[in-house]
């Protein structure tokens, strides 16, 4: 029994670690009845839905509403693809090198973009990001531009790990994941998740209260930088491939449209918004070029009918302890 008299196994603890543990555990019997073509998708979805969960950090929980995202992913993706590319590094230095640069990166653009706040945060956020991607165009002589590179095959072996076997791949997506998903759920739990989910729902009482609001906010950049980083740097490992279109606009937008649909401020709101919109997007385009109009539509719907995401209608009316 817990002090207030409550057992354990209701508390949000226990039920939070069940809730991810059995999401976790469903995705690894998935591989065993899905065919390769949907084992192989949801492999790919598993990865973004790290890219998901890193702006999830920022915009779900902070309430910072970033337009340049795919800063993030890009560093983590180039800083992998040009360490292994150019200095012929192995998987796990360059996975290091990935982390280290979407760090660094999230870090300098936070000192700076949270000098402004608002709308003026959301362009500045997104200026970075198009001179980001102007860097990668620029340099095209080590990045090969819009190009990109490919990693070589025998190039991706991790600990004597073929990572270009589709189950090692789907193994290393899930792990990926899990963990990304443990630590969120830890985050979100902990004294500074909540103090972000205070800012959040009221800075200035936050600020009265005597925490570093600025602080805390960057500190959240870092994090929501990070993963980001993290998923660009599997990205690149896993599917073999870098390239300048990952750092365009449209992979800042995914993010938010992946958060909004899965459901802001929840942890699993990040993968079902992400498989809604992979199988809405791979669906619709096999019946027009126009699939985004598709999914824009959708999103409206959403937006109209279930404004706080498929995991918030499911927090409201089903698991209303959902963190």
């Amino acid at each position: 029994m817990t002090p207030g008299g409550h057992s354990f196994l209701s508390s949000a603890p226990f039920r939070s670690v069940l809730l991810h543990g059995s999401i976790v555990l469903l995705l690894a019997l998935l591989f065993g009845v899905l065919p390769e073509y949907h084992s192989g998708n949801l492999a790919r979805i598993m990865v973004l839905a790290v890219y998901a969960m890193g702006y999830n950090v920022l915009f779900g929980y902070t309430g910072l509403l970033s337009l340049g995202h795919a800063l993030f992913f890009a560093a983590g993706m180039y800083g992998l693809g040009l360490t292994m590319y150019w200095l012929d590094a192995s998987p796990a230095p360059g996975m290091l090198a990935g982390l280290i640069s979407a760090l660094v990166v999230s870090a300098i653009i936070g000192s700076l973009a949270l000098r402004t706040t608002g709308v003026a945060f959301m362009i500045v956020t997104l200026m970075f990001a198009q001179a980001g991607f102007l860097t990668i165009l620029l340099l095209g002589e080590y990045t090969r531009g819009d190009e990109g590179f490919v990693l070589q095959q025998a190039d991706r072996v991790l600990f004597g790990f073929d990572l270009t076997q589709p189950a090692v791949r789907y193994a290393s997506a899930l792990m990926l994941f899990s963990l990304c998903l443990a630590l969120v759920a830890v985050l979100v739990q902990s004294r500074f998740g909540k103090t972000l989910v205070a800012i959040r729902e009221n800075e200035e009482r936050a600020r009265m209260l005597g925490y570093d609001v600025l602080r805390h906010k960057w500190l959240a950049v870092i994090v929501s930088g990070t993963l980001s980083g993290a998923s660009g740097a599997a990205y690149a490992l896993l599917f073999g491939y870098a390239g300048a279109t990952f750092a365009t606009v449209q992979y800042s937008i995914f993010p938010l449209l992946w958060v909004l649909l899965g459901g802001a401020g929840t942890t699993i709101g990040p993968l079902i918004g992400t498989v809604f919109m992979f199988y809405l997007i791979d669906i619709s385009s096999q019946f027009t070029s126009a699939y985004l109009l598709i999914a824009g539509i959708i999103l409206i719907l959403l937006t109209l009918f279930a404004p706080q995401g498929l995991a918030g209608v499911i927090r409201k009316r089903l698991i209303p302890w959902l963190p």
